[in-house]
């Protein structure tokens, strides 16, 4: 089984998978882009690595049996998905406290409260293989639980039921 935690950047996908007692893999895509050097440039405006998409998806060819981790991982083949959604307050809160500037830290919170992640996942994997958990009030080991949980087929999909739409 593959599974896909994905979520808008400082939602705590990271920390989260780091967490996760499983018997499965758990690959961060960004630490193999940046080992694997499956990158295509850099983005100058946002500072950061432009994944080699094609390059990611021969390599995790044959990866059964993880977790794939990233703000990427919706884009590839999985079972289940995992969207990870937090406040867009919380992620500007959490993405400034890791050094991103604010124009970084507000465009991920947009993206959040426009639903980008989620929607993505919901129209390559369709709404009953996605599982929403809201992180904004969350310990990262009550995140790891729950996405233990999906894991272990103990909760049920959950796509749409997180909206931070009001935010806007």
């Amino acid at each position: 089984m593959r599974v896909a935690v994905t979520g808008t950047p400082g939602t705590g996908k990271t920390t989260a998978t780091e967490r996760l007692e499983t018997d499965l893999d758990v690959v961060h895509l960004n630490d193999v882009i940046t080992s694997e050097g499956f990158s295509t440039g850099t983005d100058e405006e946002r500072g950061s690595l432009v994944a080699d998409m094609d390059a990611l998806e021969a390599w995790l060819e044959g990866r059964d049996d993880s977790i794939v981790e990233s703000h990427l991982a919706h884009n590839f083949d999985a079972d289940r998905v995992v969207v990870l959604r937090a406040h867009p307050d919380t992620v500007v809160e959490r993405l400034r406290g890791r050094g991103d500037n604010d124009a970084k830290a507000y465009e991920n919170a947009e993206s959040e409260a426009l639903d980008v992640v989620l929607s993505e996942a919901v129209h390559h994997h369709g709404e009953d293989s996605v599982y929403e958990i809201d992180t904004t009030d969350r310990d990262p080991d009550a995140v790891a639980a729950e996405i233990a949980a999906v894991v272990a087929g103990e909760r049920e999909p959950s796509a749409g039921t997180v909206s931070y739409v009001d935010w806007l």
